[in-house]
């Protein structure tokens, strides 16, 4: 299938900077495959034509590596074997022709992101728990906050994360390795999916892996529960979890997946939403007014506030009948960006963050190393990783 040293053409279309050290691995490793790379940033709906790449570079492309630009039609990439996409999902293209209109296999760089998301859903996690605001505040203003009685008695009534309960809403690779460091720190982790995994071989991480990250296996999660109807959320959200993590992909199915009625049943614990898939599926007014419930019947503790409230959080030992969320950490808000008079950006205990959490290093480097390994995979005629279900939408 990969045809020996046949010349085959790698087109890459990128907002980033030439890889260029990249670029000499792929050829020392694939001497017969020439290299065209093309700077272009992102938008919308790059297949319409408003970008500046000649129609004709796709002519004989035999691979095209993107995070949104396709050919505009079938008719201008007859040759095109693989397109690798350097993001998790294939949502923002969906409505492109190259999607719709034919079967060119379509990669994703799923499994990359979850050591730097993982970091970021720690990192968000315990800013919240652990009243960060005030802390920094007390740092600003030159204060040694050991006198600040009140402020030193909601820290006191701080819960650590051992016995906590996290929920992962989509156990893929992210999921998988938030749920590795979660217990790590003694929490106990439960897996929503869509597909039922009731055998071992089922629960297997089939994607890419970074290298002593996440949960191959699929040993961790002390119970794992699927469906795709409300019914079966609903069973999921009432396990008495007291974080959720959102890491499902966005379909036409997941929108507004968690409502008005998804946070009532979160209530119960006053759980922590954290959401780091796309912003539509939630629904954001019911996520601030499941904010505001929480907020509106439980006092600040502190004096001198700071990026978001200091409320307190509710007895994690026991069921709560204060009502809402107690808080929520957004890497991606709907729409985005988020417009400055958007109610969200003053939600109580709501930390935002403009879609960073995937950032780092190490991100160019993994998304190529994905794409290497279909090349080797392709060449041997084995099975691609990471192909994404045009039906199912991810």
């Amino acid at each position: 299938m990969g045809g020996g040293q046949k010349s085959e053409h790698l087109l890459v279309i990128l907002p980033f900077e030439s890889p260029n050290a990249i670029f000499d691995r792929i050829r020392r490793n694939h001497p017969h495959i020439k290299i065209t790379f093309y700077q272009l940033a992102f938008t919308d709906t790059p297949w319409k034509g408003r970008f500046e790449v000649p129609r004709e570079i796709f002519q004989d492309a035999t691979f095209l590596i993107t995070l949104s630009a396709l050919p505009p039609s079938p008719q201008d990439c007859p040759n095109l074997e693989l397109i690798h996409f350097t993001s998790a999902g294939t949502n923002h293209i969906a409505n492109s022709p190259i999607y719709t209109n034919t079967k060119i296999p379509l990669t994703t760089s799923s499994g990359i992101h979850g050591p730097q998301i993982a970091e970021w859903v720690l990192m968000t996690m315990l800013t919240s728990s652990h009243h960060y605001a005030l802390l920094h505040k007390w740092q600003n203003d030159h204060r040694w906050g050991q006198e600040d009685k009140s402020g030193i008695g909601l820290l006191r009534n701080l819960h650590d994360k051992v016995g906590q309960r996290l929920g992962v809403l989509g156990y893929g690779s992210i999921g998988r390795q938030v749920g590795n460091v979660a217990k790590a720190m003694g929490m106990d982790v439960i897996a929503y999916t869509a597909r039922p995994r009731t055998t071992p071989e089922s629960k297997h991480d089939t994607g890419f892996i970074v290298p002593h990250t996440g949960d191959p296996e699929g040993k961790i999660p002390s119970a794992w529960y699927s469906g795709t109807d409300k019914r079966d959320l609903h069973h999921f959200l009432a396990q008495d979890i007291d974080h959720l993590l959102v890491s499902v992909p966005l379909t036409k199915e997941t929108t507004h997946l968690l409502g008005e009625e998804e946070f009532k049943i979160l209530s119960k614990r006053n759980a922590f939403v954290t959401n780091i898939s796309r912003g539509p599926i939630i629904d954001q007014p019911a996520l601030i007014a499941a904010l505001k419930a929480y907020d509106d019947h439980t006092s600040p503790m502190a004096d001198g506030g700071g990026e978001f409230s200091v409320a307190p959080e509710a007895d994690m030992k026991a069921d709560t009948s204060i009502p809402g969320i107690r808080g929520a950490a957004l890497d991606v808000t709907d729409p985005e960006p988020l417009p400055k008079d958007d109610p969200l950006w003053d939600a109580p205990n709501c930390i935002i963050t403009p879609h960073i959490s995937g950032l780092g290093s190490a991100y160019v480097d993994r998304c190529f190393q994905v794409f290497e390994v279909n090349l080797d995979r392709r060449e041997k005629g084995e099975r691609l990783i990471n192909v994404v279900d045009r039906e199912r939408g991810y």
